[in-house]
């Protein structure tokens, strides 16, 4: 069973916003584009720098520091040198609160 944890107000995350987290022990960035929301892992998995400030382009974010691109839905990596995953988290909005679940 899935645990649903509040993290930010939909008011705290405008779109195009960003914000640094911490989900299940695990650094995570959740992002707004759009109407959507994401919650990826942030931390690259080829050499484990944050991806905070990393671009983000068709649903991709990108690691400022060697390149390494991730699909925001999947996590997996979209462009070398990655070639792991980065966790993804599942996000709902619930009322006017938005929720990260945690598996």
């Amino acid at each position: 069973m899935s645990e649903v944890v509040k993290v930010v107000s939909l008011s705290e995350l405008p779109p195009g916003g960003r914000k640094s987290l911490i989900v299940d022990e695990t650094p995570a960035l959740l992002l707004r584009i759009g109407d959507e929301y994401f919650c990826v892992e942030d931390v690259c998995t080829h050499d484990g720098q944050p991806l905070t400030n990393g671009p983000v382009a068709d649903c991709q974010i990108t690691c400022p520091r060697h390149g390494a691109r991730f699909d925001l839905r999947t996590g997996k990596p979209t462009c070398m040198p990655a070639t792991e995953p980065v966790r993804v988290f599942a996000v709902e909005v619930r009322g006017d609160e938005i929720c990260v679940l945690i598996e």
